[in-house]
C-alpha cells in the first residue's frame, strides 16, 4: 500500500489534550482523502484530541485498518469513556472498514459500553482486537452480547456476518463470561482466528467455548494458552476437532491438560481430521510420554504440514525413546527442525502415578469429579473478581505505558 494511503503517528509519545496539539498532524489526516490505513499508537488522546480525530474519521470512507492501540496511557478513567465513544461512534457506518485495533488501553469494564454502538451497527469489519484492556467478566459480557448482537442484526438484514478474527486475550474474562462468548462465536459462524490467552478461564468455560466455536467450521486459528483446561475442557476441544478440517495453529499450552487431557488430544489428531496443521503448541501441559507417542504416529500419518510443534515443559524424559520416533515422524515430511528445546522438562512420575492416570484416561464415565487438577485446587472455588476490583486494576493499570510492538 503506498504512503498516501497510510496515516501515523504510531509511537511519537505525544500527550495531546485539545484539537491543537495535534496539528499539523490532524492537517495532513485531513487532506488523505483517499486514506486507508490510520495508526495512533504508543500516544496519550484526550477527550478534545479523540474528538477531533473522529470528526475527521467519520468523511474517511475508504479506511479498512484503524490502529488505537495504546492512545490511553495517563489518562484518568473518567476521560476514557468519552474518547472512546467519539472514536467508535465516528466508524459506525464505514463500510469499507476491515479490522478494528483497541488493544493495550487498560480502561477495564466500565468503558465496555462506549464500544457497544459500533460493534452492533456497523455490519462490515473483519477482525476486532481487544487484547490486554483489564475488561474483567462484566466488560467481557458487555462486549460478547454485543457481536452477538451484531450477527442478529446481518441475519435480520439477510447479510452474512463479516467477522472473520477475533483477539480478547488477557482480559480476565473467566468462566462468566464464556458462555456469551460462546453464543457471540457460533452466530457468526464464520470465525477464522480465535485468540483468548491469559483469561483466567477454567474448564467449564473451555467446553463452553468449544461448543460456540463448533458452530465455525472455517476456523484456522484457536489460541487458548495459559488457560485451565484439565481433561474436561480438553475433551470439549478434541469433540469438536473433526470439524475444524482448516485448523492451522492449535495453542493450549500452559492450559494444564494433564495426562488424560494429552492422550485424548494425541488420540484424536492420530485420527487425521486435522492434517493442515502448521503450528501445534503444547508446553507446560503435565502429559507424559505416552502422549508423545501418540503424536508420533499422529505426525506420521497425517500431519505432513506441522512446521512447530512445543512440548517443552511436560513430564517425560527429553531422552526416550519417545521424542527420538516423533523427530523420525517430523523428519519424514521434512519438518525435522519443528520440535522445540526440551530443557525445562518435569520429573517423569513414577509407575504407579502412571497406571492411575492410564484408567482416569481410559474412563468414559460421565460426570466425574476427578478432571485432571489436583483435588485441593480443583475443590476450592476460585471467587470471581468483582467489577470494583476490575475498575481499581484499572485505574492502577491507567499509567502503564505498552510499548508497540
Amino acid at each position: 500500500m503506498s504512503s498516501s494511503k497510510v496515516f501515523s503517528i504510531l509511537g511519537k509519545n505525544l500527550k495531546a489534550n485539545t484539537k491543537a496539539d495535534l496539528e499539523p498532524y490532524l492537517s495532513e489526516l485531513a487532506a488523505m482523502d483517499d486514506v486507508e490505513e490510520v495508526h495512533f499508537g504508543g500516544n496519550s488522546l484526550g477527550v478534545e484530541a479523540c474528538q477531533a480525530i473522529a470528526e475527521i474519521l467519520k468523511s474517511k470512507k475508504s479506511l479498512k485498518v484503524v490502529d488505537l492501540a495504546d492512545v490511553f496511557t495517563g489518562r484518568l478513567i473518567s476521560e476514557i469513556p468519552q474518547a472512546l465513544s467519539a472514536m467508535c461512534d465516528a466508524l459506525q457506518s464505514h463500510e469499507s472498514l476491515v479490522e478494528l485495533n483497541l488493544s493495550d488501553n487498560a480502561f477495564g469494564g466500565r468503558c465496555a459500553d462506549a464500544m457497544v454502538p459500533f460493534l452492533t451497527n456497523n455490519l462490515h469489519f473483519s477482525v476486532f482486537k481487544l487484547n490486554n484492556n483489564g475488561l474483567g467478566v462484566w466488560g467481557g459480557t458487555v462486549v460478547s452480547d454485543a457481536l452477538l448482537e451484531n450477527a442478529r442484526k446481518c441475519k435480520e438484514a439477510g447479510k452474512e456476518s463479516s467477522l472473520r478474527v477475533v483477539v480478547c486475550g488477557r482480559n480476565r474474562l473467566e468462566n462468566g463470561s464464556a458462555p456469551h462468548w460462546a453464543k457471540a462465536f457460533a452466530a457468526h459462524g464464520k470465525l477464522v482466528e480465535v485468540r483468548m490467552p491469559q483469561n483466567g478461564i477454567r474448564m467449564e468455560g473451555i467446553a463452553a467455548i468449544a461448543e460456540g466455536l463448533a458452530q465455525c467450521p472455517t476456523l484456522e486459528v484457536l489460541d487458548l494458552q495459559d488457560n485451565t483446561a484439565t481433561k474436561t475442557g480438553t475433551r470439549s476441544i478434541v469433540k469438536v476437532l473433526p470439524k475444524w478440517k482448516d485448523l492451522r495453529v492449535l495453542n493450549l499450552s500452559d492450559c494444564l491438560l494433564g495426562n488424560a487431557g494429552g492422550i485424548a488430544l494425541g488420540t484424536a489428531l492420530s485420527y487425521g481430521s486435522n492434517p493442515k496443521l502448521e503450528a501445534l503448541k503444547l508446553q507446560y501441559g503435565e502429559f507424559d510420554k505416552r502422549t508423545v507417542d501418540l503424536l508420533a504416529t499422529a505426525v506420521a500419518q497425517h500431519m505432513k504440514e506441522l512446521a512447530v510443534l512445543e512440548l517443552n515443559g511436560n513430564k517425560f524424559d527429553p531422552e526416550d525413546d519417545c521424542v527420538g520416533e516423533l523427530r523420525k515422524a517430523l523428519e519424514l515430511h521434512g519438518n525435522e527442525d519443528a520440535l522445540d528445546d526440551l530443557d525445562d522438562m518435569e520429573e517423569p512420575g513414577s509407575e504407579e502415578e502412571e497406571s492411575e492416570a492410564t484408567a482416569e484416561a481410559e474412563s468414559e464415565e460421565e460426570g466425574e469429579p476427578d478432571d485432571g487438577v489436583d483435588k485441593g485446587v480443583a475443590g476450592d472455588a476460585i471467587p470471581p473478581v468483582s467489577k470494583k476490583d476490575e475498575d481499581e486494576l484499572a485505574d492502577l493499570l491507567a499509567g502503564v505505558h505498552v510499548a508497540p510492538k
